[in-house]
């Protein structure tokens, strides 16, 4: 829930105050995949009031009714997977606008995009837009892959196991040319149709006083990260050069189509799992973070994009909390299927008898007080970074001061 108001309730409130500041508009995109939708709920803000290092920060979330701030010089203009097709839905900024399972109404979740905005408006005097465009469960290499990035290939591999599981090859083929770049044409044609009728989309915007697209973030990752078939080598350092070739025709075909040749841009690496501890056995994960930072460090994109590390901002308490509980949640399936009753069963608990053990297995390993934390901080998997706004908040944090810096 949001507090004691509801989102609508406390957009009404606002824009039944004085209108947005008018002014030169200052416009950012925001794209990507799941982690750009976001799934922090909006109850997880509480865990930041926990750690005085973002207690400050929640201050700035919320307005002083405790309910998550609706900013009124910040607006959104927010694509995403609809019901069938994709749908927008616009307003002024609050917490809401993260992962939607219908576009049109709130699940009451937050990506990096709030405190983003949140950050834009201490950072600017006049009216701010975000654009968003995300999806979840999409990939660089072929549903945001580039035009000047070319066709994908499939490799002899790839081409030889559809074979050995009897799919039509023809057929995956033609699959294939028609997702690839279907979400980056979408993201083009999306903001360009938000940038022709600006006034529709932020009520301080004036023609007279013009706009500038102000920067790109990029976040994005996961399903290039897992797919083994296009990046065979990944355990090996290099294993995902092609996330970096393709990212490289990202940023340059981005701002030739947005007509924006030095577009400010920001790389988010994914950080899910936090930093990379000496001895851990993490190859995957280093090489894709190094990988997707690759780009900034070509020197045709020197002081124009930078790559925002995301680990340190991953939560170690949750996942090492959450941790246990996944033992507890193991041992519940344990009990189901060692003692359920049947003729391969021992029977020896019932229903009732697994309850009482299992709560006291979760007394003991898990605790009331680090229960209770992990409820509180915590609201997804850990492909979502656990979804917790605690994290999601420092992120956008980060995303907004390091696009500004290089303005």
């Amino acid at each position: 829930m949001l507090g004691t108001r509801t989102l609508a309730a406390a957009t009404a409130t606002l824009l039944a105050g004085s209108a947005p500041t008018q002014g030169h508009l200052q416009i950012y995109v925001l794209v990507g995949q799941s982690n750009m939708q976001g799934h922090a709920k909006v109850h997880t803000f509480e865990y930041l009031g926990e750690d005085p290092a973002t207690a400050p920060l929640l201050a700035s979330m919320r307005d002083p009714d405790g309910a998550p701030r609706a900013l009124e010089d910040v607006r959104i203009a927010y694509l995403t997977a609809g019901r069938g097709e994709d749908e927008e839905v616009s307003g002024p900024l609050s917490a809401g606008y993260g992962a939607r399972r219908d576009p049109q109404r709130s699940d009451d979740k937050i990506g990096p995009e709030f405190t983003f905005g949140i950050r834009m408006a201490e950072l600017h005097d006049g009216p701010v837009l975000l654009i968003k465009c995300a999806w979840g469960g999409k990939s660089l290499h072929t549903d945001f892959r580039p035009p000047s990035a070319g066709a994908y290939a499939f490799s002899q591999q790839q081409l030889a196991q559809m074979k050995a599981r009897g799919k039509d090859l023809d057929q995956a083929l033609a699959d294939k040319r028609s997702a690839t770049g279907r979400y980056y044409r979408s993201t083009v044609a999306y903001v360009q149709k938000v940038l022709a009728n600006l006034s529709d989309y932020h009520p301080g915007y004036r023609k007279s006083a013009g706009y500038t697209l102000s920067g790109f973030v990029w976040f994005q990752g996961w399903n290039d990260m897992v797919d083994r078939g296009t990046y065979p080598d990944r355990e090996r350092p290099g294993g995902y050069n092609r996330y970096s070739d393709c990212m490289t025709h990202f940023i340059d075909d981005m701002r030739k189509d947005l007509r924006a040749p030095e577009l400010p841009f920001v790389i988010g690496v994914m950080g899910v799992g936090g930093p990379i501890k000496p001895g851990q056995k993490r190859a995957v994960h280093q090489n894709f973070r190094d990988a997707m930072a690759a780009p900034a460090g070509q020197r045709a994109f020197a002081g124009n994009v930078v790559a925002v590390q995301t680990a340190p901002f991953w939560s170690e308490e949750l996942e090492e909390i959450g941790g246990r509980i996944s033992k507890v949640n193991q041992m519940a399936k344990m009990l189901r299927t060692n003692h359920k009753r049947g003729p391969n069963a021992d029977g020896n608990m019932d229903k009732a008898a697994q309850r009482a053990y299992l709560a006291k297995y979760r007394a003991e390993i898990v605790g009331a007080q680090d229960d209770a934390t992990y409820k509180q901080g915590a609201s997804n998997g850990g492909y979502h970074y656990l979804g917790c706004a605690k994290t999601m908040a420092q992120i956008g944090v980060a995303f907004a001061d390091a696009v500004y810096g290089l303005r």
